[in-house]
Parts: C-alpha cells; sequence; structure tokens
C-alpha cells in the first residue's frame, strides 16, 4: 500500500497518544481483510463502520479497500434508529463499532436482520464480538487476489433522508493509483513525505478519502477526535504538517481567535491548506490568504465524484468569490427551461462526463439528478463567467422567493458573518401572508455579548450597508447554537422545521 519506509506513522492521534506505522496498519488491515474472507464475504459486498476518530477507522477501511469491497461510514452522532436506516440500507455485512458508541451500537444491532457480523474495536460492547479475539489465529496473507474497493458515503441528509451514493467498483487489482492520489500529487503537492492534519469526522467523505490517500502516497495522518481552533494550530507547529484540509467555519474559529493566540502559530511548513464542503464567505477567504500566505486551495466537487473544479489563491484573488475551472467534467449552467445559459447567468449547475454514479435503492432520486442529455447535478446554483470560472449562489432547495423574487440565503450570510457580534449564522425564508417568505436571520452571538433588540436592528442595518435592501432579514432571532453539521453545512431542513412546528 504505501510507497515510503514502513517504519514511518500511517497515522498519529495526538490526544490519544497514539501512533501506528504503516507496518502495523498493513498487517492489520490484511487481517481484517481475511476475517471477513473467512466469514463469507465477497467482492462488492459491503460492510459498515460506526466509529468516532481513531487509528481503528483506517484499519477496517483498509481491509475493505483491498478486498474488493464497499464501506459505508456511519455518522456517529446519528441515533440507533438512523444509523439502524443507513446499516440495512447499504445492506452491510459487517458491522463496526466502539465503546465510545457502545448505547448507540446496541439498540442499532438489534434492528439489524440476522446474520450481521458485529464487531467491536476496543472493548466490550453488549452483542457485539471483540475484534481482537476474532482476529486471533487469522493469518495476514489474503485468500484470494486483492482488489480495489470503494466508499459507499451516504448523503448528510440536510434536505430529508440519507441516500447511499454509489460508484461502480474499478476491479483494478489493489494496490491501484487512485485519481484522487494523481491530484493531491499534481495540484496540493502531497508525497511520501505529507503530513496531514485531518480535523474533521471522518465519517465525512473528503476527510477519509484524503487521509487514506495520504497513507497510499507513504505519508502521515494527524488526526484530531475534535476540532478546536487554537489546538488545530498548535498541531500544525509540533508535526511540521504540510497539508490540511478545513471547513470554512473553521477557517472563521481560528480568525476569531485572540491576537496573541494566533502569532504564536508556525505554519512554516505547510504546503497547502486545502477548503471545501460548504461555501466561503470572500472576506474569510481573504483574510485567510493575508494570514497564510498564497496558500490557500479550494476545490469544489460531491461525494458523487461526478465533476470537481478547483482555484488557487493567485486565481481567486482575480476571481473573487468563484470555486475554479472544471478540471474533471464539463461545467453547464441550466435555467428553468432546460435550455443552457448564457455566460454570467444563474442556473442549476450540472457536470457532463465527470463520472458516473447512483443513489443506493432509489431510482427516483437518481433520475431526478440527470437532465436529457445525461449531466448531472449536485442541486446547486451558480454561474459561469467568460473565463469559465464557475461561481456559487447557494443550493436550489434554500432559495427563498419574497414577493416573486428569488433571493440566496448564502449571500446574506457571507455579510452577517463578518460581523464582530456574530459568532454563527443561519438564514431561512418563513411564511409571511403577502411575499409568501420573508427573510429571517438566525443568529448566535460571539461570548460576552447581548442578544437583543438593539443587536437586531444593528445586524439588519449592517446588511442593508452591503446588499439590495430586499434580500435582507427583515427579523432577526437570536439563539443558544445552530444545527450545524461537522462538514460546515447548516443543517436547514432542521432550522426550517423549527419554524414551521413554531407557526402550528
Amino acid at each position: 500500500m504505501p510507497i515510503a519506509p514502513l517504519e514511518r506513522a500511517a497515522v498519529i492521534v495526538p490526544s490519544a497518544g497514539i501512533t501506528v506505522t504503516h507496518t502495523e496498519l498493513l498487517d492489520r488491515s490484511r487481517r481484517v481483510a481475511r476475517l471477513l474472507f473467512d466469514r463469507g464475504l465477497r467482492h462488492g459486498d459491503h460492510i459498515a463502520i460506526l466509529l468516532t476518530n481513531s487509528h481503528h477507522y483506517f484499519e477496517i477501511a483498509w481491509a475493505a479497500q483491498r478486498s474488493g469491497l464497499y464501506y459505508t461510514p456511519v455518522n456517529s452522532h446519528l441515533t440507533a434508529a438512523e444509523a439502524a436506516y443507513i446499516v440495512s440500507d447499504c445492506e452491510a455485512k459487517a458491522l463496526f463499532s466502539s465503546t465510545a458508541l457502545s448505547d448507540t451500537a446496541v439498540g442499532l444491532a438489534r434492528a439489524l436482520p440476522e446474520g450481521v457480523h458485529c464487531y467491536s474495536v476496543d472493548g466490550p460492547v453488549n452483542g457485539f464480538e471483540h475484534l481482537g479475539d476474532a482476529l486471533i489465529g487469522i493469518p495476514d496473507d489474503p485468500a484470494v487476489a486483492e482488489t480495489e474497493g470503494a466508499p459507499m458515503f451516504y448523503s448528510s441528509g440536510t434536505t430529508g433522508r440519507p441516500k447511499g451514493i454509489v460508484r461502480p467498483l474499478s476491479g483494478e487489482p489493489f494496490p491501484t493509483a487512485s485519481p484522487l492520489a494523481g491530484l493531491m500529487e499534481a495540484a496540493y503537492r502531497f508525497d511520501a513525505d505529507s503530513t496531514y492534519l485531518s480535523p474533521a469526522p471522518l465519517y465525512h467523505a473528503a476527510p477519509l478519502a484524503w487521509s487514506m490517500e495520504t497513507q497510499r502516497l507513504g505519508g502521515t495522518v494527524v488526526l484530531m477526535e475534535h476540532f478546536d481552533a487554537q489546538r488545530a494550530l498548535e498541531l500544525i507547529s509540533e508535526h511540521r504538517i504540510t497539508n490540511a484540509q478545513f471547513v470554512p467555519t473553521m477557517f472563521v474559529r481560528m480568525l476569531k481567535l485572540p491576537d496573541e493566540v494566533r502569532g504564536r502559530a508556525d505554519l512554516t511548513s505547510l504546503r497547502a491548506a486545502i477548503h471545501a464542503a460548504a461555501p466561503c464567505p470572500p472576506d474569510v477567504k481573504q483574510a485567510m490568504i493575508e494570514w497564510w500566505g498564497p496558500i490557500i486551495e479550494e476545490y469544489y466537487a460531491g461525494s458523487e465524484g461526478n465533476g470537481f473544479c478547483a482555484i488557487s489563491s493567485a486565481d481567486w484573488l482575480t476571481h473573487r468569490g468563484s470555486v475554479g475551472r472544471a478540471m474533471r467534467g464539463t461545467v453547464h449552467i441550466v435555467g428553468d427551461d432546460g435550455e443552457e445559459c448564457p455566460t454570467g447567468e444563474t442556473g442549476v449547475v450540472y457536470f457532463e462526463g465527470g463520472g458516473d454514479f447512483e443513489y443506493h435503492n432509489d431510482a427516483a432520486q437518481t433520475t431526478e439528478s440527470r437532465d436529457p442529455r445525461g449531466w448531472s447535478t449536485l442541486g446547486d446554483v451558480g454561474r459561469l463567467d467568460a473565463d469559465g470560472y464557475l461561481y456559487l449562489t447557494d443550493r436550489k432547495s434554500h432559495m427563498i422567493i419574497a414577493g416573486g423574487v428569488n433571493i440566496y440565503p448564502q449571500e446574506v450570510e457571507d455579510v452577517l458573518a463578518m460581523h464582530p457580534a456574530v459568532f454563527d449564522v443561519a438564514v431561512i425564508g418563513v411564511p409571511h401572508p403577502e411575499l409568501g417568505e420573508e427573510v429571517k436571520g438566525v443568529v448566535q452571538v460571539a461570548a460576552d455579548v447581548t442578544p437583543d433588540s438593539l443587536l437586531a436592528s444593528e445586524l439588519i442595518a449592517y446588511c442593508q450597508q452591503h446588499l439590495a435592501k430586499y434580500k435582507c432579514p427583515r427579523s432577526i432571532d437570536f439563539v443558544d447554537d445552530l444545527p450545524r453539521l461537522p462538514t460546515g453545512k447548516l443543517a436547514k431542513r432542521l432550522l426550517r422545521d423549527r419554524y414551521a412546528r413554531a407557526e402550528q
């Protein structure tokens, strides 16, 4: 698997004081792979992983990757019933969990059909076999020729039940260099000497995939169990991090640290700081480039793998707000009439020729993601400029229609996020008797800020200084927290549901 010396660390978990070498990861993943084969799993079968961030995640994922299996990471914050839906829907034949999630794991296992092999990676969990015991006597040699497997991620479920995203197995022998590894080398300066900081949950697509491809190249992953802004800066300094990946809310948290904390950070080892997963407010990105230098790299893609856009700091500074040009697939902007939009006009973003995928057990959703020409979409709205750079406006499902006028909340959120009194913000549409919907801001204030009617008025006025009045909130509500996923995405469906219940 790795091409670096096998005694090099494959993963370091600083908070737990754990280091796993490439030799150890290779041996462990081979034995887990052999266990799965001995328990009857074959090419194209599925396993599920319900774990918090730990070194165990990689041994399980690599076992499946080298066995021609699909592996589905399960969000560790889900309830047992929610997790059971995913594990049952992907038809997993094996489930891996841990003592940290034992309550969820036990409830989940009870809801599964008979015959699913359940393993605990680190201690006793009722109804689960301890993986260490199961591996006693299991050899580390493959029973059959190894072939490449693949992850099968589920959508975050912000607009409904999660959907499994299935891409065809390549059938290539293991190990075969992946397209992502090639991209990481060519565009983001990864190599066998890379040390990659992974601060986000591994149950999401990018954190797991980019971490595993770092290991495939022979590098080291420094894994955070939970993101903490100050600790992230400390780890960059302590471990001489060369590459890292963040979501915009992490940038915001780091930018809001005290000046003395930011000033202590030694960032000289960084080659590339990559961000994706959610739109980044332009002022936030500008501030990060000014702080960290022209190493801030952005890409736009989805777990569906149907296309990939990217932009460097230098290109972003001349195309402010863009997510880049297509590096995989061709971008098309399509209007409500189904016709391709002229340059500069806004419509739904489609990719042509970027990669094939289906939504598992959901033919209707798969069909809905395609247009008659076979182009596919993630549901985002945007425009292309004359140079072919893509600018995202928002998701189509988030759009507010007030008095027949389309308003995209992301634009408003980007403005309000920069007010010093705002810690986090969401903008949604709420029912209005005449307009149909009106714009509402929902704000979590910064520490030591008092939320009151005066602040609400100040925020509305601040927004009107930067945007047309019709786009700005007519009201501001203050909340203790917002339903934000660890990827940085707002679970707006949950937020809208709160207000829908309040109207009843």
